[in-house]
């Protein structure tokens, strides 16, 4: 697999999504008011709390639900939501975000800086179990000055706040449900997003209808969205393809071939950093010998597990979270499998007959488990008897996640380098799946988001990398496109190469939608 660059990458990210959106007149009509759009998951919302949410449906419920200060564009750039505008010091320590006039919440109270300080004070607070708490920056201390102004205090330099403000679990909620407990968002919704909540059915319906004080008098188009659980990949997109849902905000390879070919249909493809990874419990016997981690990386033909993993839909990986549509992505050699050095690997390590172990892969998505599958075969040569355990995600949530030693990951591109690298590899991570726990790069990442100079910062990342590059604290074979489909009465969906931002309130529904009530 030839070396992809950044430039090649966005390039290429551009034509597919001028492929996707082909048809559109460079002069469209404005957006059309009103109906009701179907939108299709593939597993349960479990979690209405926008402050601890954990997978793309929950994302999805949860920025119809609620606002952040900031939220992401397509670009991975930030842009205004609750707050119109802000400022920095010229050290970068101190931001000061003035929010909109008149914003409320669905309950109708005010929604000022107080509820914004309150918020951010429970998402640092490790009681709550944010995983915003490590990816929103080295925020020290959050103040409101008046009733529309907040200022972050930062323990560092940090130029990237305002894109790690629209993380995907900062939403704003309100000061007084935090203070009499946030379980009360367990099933109710009380926020400041686009839509407000009708009905919540976990595992089969969510609804929601226009937020008619939203602080845009325009959007959200739509009176209505209705969030319909399929578990059945197979179900869902037939459901598309008869017209009985509108949009798939995702969908694995084996389905986008038959919804290419669907009349009425139109498939989105975007590259993307998006990843299945094998996380190792670094702590733990074998995996805590380097050796075994790197003998089990080069057991790895990266070609053939884009082919099978992601059906050609994707690119190679290297043992890092970082791909080319990141900024500070470093070019490292690409790993060849070498069954030989592995075999000499596992042999140093103690295991010259070689090692068995039980690798777990929950059933969403199914590549998780296509994974573990070609992983297993490949690593038999090397003397890996790997035997692989499929379980509901729901089990796998419960029992294995941040638990395990040996199990497949499944991660979103994040809006920056700090963020993924924060979220999942350095040892106060809120995911720090694999324990790896290394003090040189947790020093290197800390050191990186505190520096302003670009130079000195690309050099920081790129050590980063190598290191894990090295020292494989997870294998990484793959990124993933990312792949959904609309019906062609579907207009103003972008699918977002981040994976866990939609921007619904920007959909409106063509002449030729059907009538729901």
């Amino acid at each position: 697999m030839p070396s992809i660059h950044r430039r090649d990458f966005l390039a290429v990210s551009a034509a597919l999504s001028g492929l996707a959106l082909s048809g559109v007149p460079a002069f469209a009509q404005a957006p059309r008011r009103g109906g009701t759009l179907r939108v299709s998951v593939d597993q349960a919302v479990a979690k209405l709390n926008p402050l601890v949410t954990r997978v793309n449906p929950e994302y999805l419920v949860a920025e119809l639900l609620y606002s952040g200060l900031t939220r992401l564009k397509p670009d991975m750039s930030a842009e205004p939501d609750l707050a119109e505008s802000w400022t920095n010091s010229v050290d970068l320590t101190e931001w000061t975000f003035v929010l909109r006039k008149g914003l409320t919440f669905h309950d109708g109270s005010p929604c000022t800086a107080a509820d914004v300080v309150a918020t951010f004070e429970a998402i640092l607070d490790a009681k709550t179990a944010s995983p915003a708490r490590q990816n929103v920056g080295p925020i020290a201390k959050v103040t409101a000055k008046e009733d529309n102004t907040v200022v972050f205090n930062l323990s560092a330099p940090f130029a990237d706040l305002p894109v790690t403000l629209a993380y995907t679990n900062a939403k704003i909620v309100p000061a007084a449900v935090i203070k009499s407990g946030l379980d009360k968002l367990d099933r109710q919704a009380v926020g400041t997003g686009p839509f407000k909540l009708v009905s919540f059915e976990p595992e089969r319906l969510i609804v929601v209808a226009r937020n008619e004080a939203f602080y845009d008098k325009e959007r959200p188009y739509l009176d209505k969205i209705e969030v319909v659980v399929y578990p059945d990949v197979s179900a869902e997109a037939s459901a598309l393809i008869s017209g009985d849902t509108d949009l798939i905000t995702t969908t694995p390879p084996t389905e986008f071939g038959r919804l290419q070919k669907a009349s009425g249909v139109k498939a989105l493809r975007v590259p993307s950093g998006q990843f299945c990874n094998v996380n190792f419990g670094c702590d733990q016997k074998p995996f805590n010998d380097v050796r075994v981690r790197q003998a089990l990386a080069l057991t790895v033909d990266r070609a053939a597990m884009v082919d099978f993993v992601t059906e050609g839909f994707g690119s190679a990986g290297n043992d890092t979270p970082l791909n080319p549509a990141y900024r500070f992505y470093a070019d490292l050699p690409a790993k060849k499998a070498d069954i030989a050095k592995a075999k000499a690997l596992l042999a140093e390590a103690g295991y010259p007959k070689g090692l068995e172990a039980t690798l777990i892969a929950s059933d969403r998505p199914g590549q998780r488990t296509q994974l573990a599958v070609a992983l297993r075969e490949m690593a038999k040569p090397a003397g890996f008897d790997i035997k692989v355990e499929t379980m509901p995600h729901a089990t796998y949530l419960d029992q294995v996640w941040k638990k395990g030693s040996f199990y497949v990951g499944f991660y979103n591109m994040q809006a920056t380098a700090d963020a993924i690298f924060s979220l999942l590899y350095t040892s106060n991570a809120a995911w720090n799946e694999t324990r790896w726990n290394n003090a040189a790069f947790d020093k290197l990442i800390f050191e990186a988001r505190a520096t302003v100079d670009e130079a000195k910062r690309r050099a920081l990342y790129a050590e980063a990398q190598k290191l894990m590059h090295t020292e494989v604290p997870s294998i990484i074979p793959a990124f993933f496109d990312l792949l959904g489909a609309q019906r062609d009465w579907v207009e103003g969906y972008q699918l977002h190469p981040r994976g866990a931002v939609f921007r619904l309130d920007h959909v409106s529904l063509g002449a030729k939608a059907p009538k729901r009530g």
